[in-house]
């Protein structure tokens, strides 16, 4: 079987539809990012990606906080809105009720699922994207959204983005985690 070079956007999938918020001049703001990732666990560390002339950067370096909010399905609408339109010419405050946590500067979603609450950990500076690390300092979900305590995808039903600029929606599990090779015998 032969391997054919794939032309266009290289990817990772499926990545998360995430809202990412900061406040700019004391007013909150949010930022559709797909360009997030766990970068650790011990302390846990989390990182976006975001294009240096996206209104939500300024206000990340300014606070040296962020929020990385997980939203549902039935806040896909929402969600895309917020990529479509740049805060510097909308005021996205309305969008959502917003809360903050521990650090008092990170704006995080109530509608939304799952949020955490960041210290900037650290800033990388790409050609045309800042790559920030956030220390996650405080995790927020409703108990309609847990089993055992922990976020359940068959609750909160995140949005995956495709990099064929889709929006598509989890299945269901395919096994256990660190379990599932136990018994596996290379040939």
């Amino acid at each position: 079987m032969e391997k054919k070079r794939i032309t266009g956007r290289p990817f990772v999938f499926p990545m998360p539809t995430t809202l990412v918020g900061a406040n700019v001049a004391g007013k909150p703001t949010y930022e559709a990012v797909a360009f997030c990732n766990m970068a650790a666990s011990n302390p846990p560390i989390i990182l976006i990606s975001s294009n240096r002339r996206h209104y939500t950067n300024i206000g990340i370096k300014e606070n040296k906080t962020f929020s990385v909010n997980i939203p549902s399905e039935e806040l896909l609408r929402a969600t895309d809105y917020c990529g479509l339109v740049s805060g510097h010419k909308v005021d996205k405050s309305k969008v959502f009720q917003t809360f903050y946590g521990e650090t008092g500067t990170a704006p995080m979603i109530q509608e939304c699922a799952v949020n955490m609450e960041c210290e900037l950990y650290q800033l990388v500076e790409l050609p045309r994207n800042d790559i920030f690390f956030g220390k996650i300092v405080a995790a927020y979900a409703e108990d309609k959204y847990l089993t055992e305590g922990a976020p359940d995808l068959r609750k909160f039903k995140p949005i995956i983005y495709s990099w064929s600029d889709d929006y598509w929606k989890l299945g269901a599990p395919l096994a256990k985690a660190f379990a599932a090779g136990k018994d596996y015998k290379p040939e």
